[in-house]
């Protein structure tokens, strides 16, 4: 009978995806040890494989304290946490999730965009309150017809924009470069993107690159009828900077899935009517997380098979 591979988990999983995970191959729970470094220093050489996810990631000093891994498996689309030049100059094969969550990524972000503009969640607190039989609620701004502008025109990014069409909505991007074959415009400047846009939806990825790419000139630029919605991940936007602009007035409202320090959300955020905050769902539908954690699960048992992840985040 041929043994199963040693497999390291590095942070919670979900319990379907951990009981999968222990049906095909040897796996010990870093989070179990009683002192983790010490376990590693004993044994993170007999390990061949790590699962992860997004926000666990996989850190140089981890990678180091796993000298004879060949191969990680992470359960989401961010890398920022994950060490891939350590990897790649490993020759550490790295699978991810892609693909697979960008449907429902896509429909919560025009679910915050929608309710930020239309205020939904507002007009139901509005509602609960008891509020309606002696006021009105405010005014809102029409969607069909708004330009929208998109940070990040990756999978997700045109995504987005395709269900923006469907609110014949005005769609500009940035990125990093222009996208070919794709009708929308490209601005290479993101602070003109958000002098034009109604709304400006962030789905760019993290880490260094993008750190405070939304700062107080960007939400300057963007204005006090603009709104933001995030999607991507909070690093990307300067949160001092954020809530200070809605605070002043200097932009309209946000729609915000991610934030600094998760699951920490700052209580002048939860003061204000015109943000909507929700818990970092977007991939968060039954349908999605099960395909994902299918994925996280074939990536690994491709690389056994073949040594080749089945979606590469190196390729």
């Amino acid at each position: 009978m041929t043994s199963r591979p040693p497999l390291l988990q590095n942070g919670p999983l979900a319990p379907a995806l951990e009981a999968a995970l222990a049906a095909e191959f040897d796996v010990q729970r870093l989070a179990d040890q009683a002192d983790p470094q010490g376990f590693l220093a004993q044994h993170g050489a007999r390990f061949t494989g790590l699962a992860t996810s997004a926000p666990a990631g996989a850190s140089a000093a981890l990678l180091a304290a796993l000298p004879g891994l060949r191969v990680i498996s992470s359960h989401g689309v961010g890398l920022d946490k994950i060490d891939l030049a350590v990897a790649a100059q490993r020759g550490i094969q790295v699978g991810y999730t892609p693909e697979v969550l960008n449907d429902c990524v896509a429909d919560l972000a025009m679910a915050l965009l929608l309710d930020v503009a239309r205020g939904t969640s507002a007009a139901d607190r509005f509602v609960r309150r008891g509020a309606w039989p002696t006021a009105k609620f405010p005014l809102a701004r029409k969607v069909t017809g708004q330009r929208l502008g998109i940070l990040g025109l990756g999978r997700i990014g045109r995504a987005i924009a395709q269900r923006a069409t469907g609110f014949e909505m005005q769609i500009r991007y940035t990125n990093r470069k222009p996208v070919a074959g794709v009708p929308w415009k490209f601005e290479p400047a993101l602070v003109e993107l958000a002098r034009w846009a109604d709304t400006l939806v962030v789905i760019a990825a993290g880490g260094a690159s993008t750190h405070h790419l939304v700062n107080a000139e960007v939400l300057d630029a963007l204005g006090p009828n603009g709104f933001l919605v995030n999607v991507a991940r909070g690093s990307v936007v300067d949160q001092a900077a954020l809530v200070q602009a809605l605070q002043t007035g200097r932009i309209a409202g946000a729609g915000l899935d991610v934030y600094a320090d998760e699951p920490h959300v700052p209580p002048e955020l939860m003061a204000l009517d015109n943000v909507v905050l929700l818990p970092h769902i977007a991939s968060a539908t039954r349908e999605t997380r099960q395909a994902m954690e299918a994925l996280t699960v074939a990536n690994l048992r491709a690389f056994y098979a073949t040594g080749q992840v089945q979606a590469s985040a190196l390729a």
